[in-house]
């Protein structure tokens, strides 16, 4: 009896595990089962800014157009990835892109940091190239920096990234690893604007670097400046002085098609423009990295504040 039960128990799992398999296979990325051509799909990178962005659309989305489903694909590993997605339709939305990024690994471009002129650039290439509409900057922009523990920066008189020159030779140093390789504005190209190296490198997560700093194993790190660690921590941010990093303004990118199948989308994502400047985004990445707020619930509460910009585009 315990053998025949056995055998049924094996047949049926199989035959489950064939139906999930062929179900599975029409479906490009996890997550996107089961919704509407319809449904609006949002696409967000690991990040935690990423993440509070993605809930923000989303639920601005179901505030105004009640009747749209959306769905949230989360923990696309990088700016490539994501882009990767949208321009398949996986996604027809990124929460968050950065023009600065895309100018250089998207478009292929170099050499330019004026802010004005790789805007214009990315919003006109994006468009004409991949049929996206960069929408305006949310108000913010998250550039790479380099920060040290205010003893640190003290010991040593850090206040410029040059100043790092006379102990960079001894320095330990964490690293975003998409960084490590990233052409234009990597650490290639850095060391050849600023004519240094460190002494150890060390590639990570970039969630892991401002830990090690706490911590005592690094004694710099390149992070977000809009992480909320940087306030946790009370790190010393080292000024830009050679404008090595291209502005990295901080847009919701949408596939043109979804803006013509959602009439009502471009009002809505539209409310945002402007509104959530460096202090804001710090101070929410803070809630969810410090205070453990979940992302949905920071943004919940940002949009309940604000009365969900009632007052924006129309």
């Amino acid at each position: 009896m315990k053998k025949r039960f056995s055998k049924k128990l094996t047949f049926l799992l199989a035959g489950l595990m064939t139906v999930l398999f062929l179900g599975g296979c029409s479906f490009s990325w996890p997550g996107l089962a089961g919704t509407s051509s319809d449904t609006i799909k949002i696409g967000s990178q690991n990040t935690t800014e990423q993440q509070i962005m993605a809930n923000m659309l989303q639920q601005m989305i179901q505030h105004y157009d009640k009747n749209t489903p959306t769905t949230i694909l989360n923990n696309l590993g990088s700016g490539n990835v994501s882009f990767e997605a949208q321009k398949r339709g996986d996604t027809d939305m990124t929460a968050i892109r950065y023009n600065g990024t895309d100018y250089q690994t998207v478009l292929n471009l170099s050499g330019e940091t004026d802010p004005k002129i790789v805007n214009d650039q990315v919003f006109k290439l994006m468009q004409s190239r991949y049929h996206m509409t960069y929408f305006p900057s949310y108000g913010f922009a998250d550039t790479y920096q380099f920060m040290v523990s205010q003893k640190y920066a003290k010991q040593n008189n850090l206040k410029t990234i040059s100043d790092m020159k006379r102990v960079a030779p001894d320095m330990r140093v964490g690293i975003d690893q998409i960084w490590a390789n990233r052409r234009g504005d990597g650490y290639s190209a850095f060391q050849n604007t600023y004519g240094f190296s460190f002494g150890h490198v060390y590639p990570m997560q970039i969630g892991l670097v401002y830990d090690a700093l706490e911590a005592g194993k690094m004694d710099a790190v390149l992070g977000y400046s809009t992480d909320g660690r940087i306030r946790s921590y009370n790190l010393k941010l080292l000024t830009d002085d050679k404008h090595f990093f291209p502005p990295y303004n901080a847009s919701v990118v949408v596939n043109d098609s979804a803006l013509k199948a959602h009439p009502k989308l471009k009002g809505i994502l539209s409310r945002l423009n402007g509104k959530i400047n460096l202090t804001t985004m710090q101070e929410l990445n803070y809630q969810v990295d410090n205070n453990l707020v979940e992302p949905a619930v920071a943004a919940q509460q940002f949009l309940e504040k604000h009365n969900y910009f009632e007052k924006g585009a129309d």
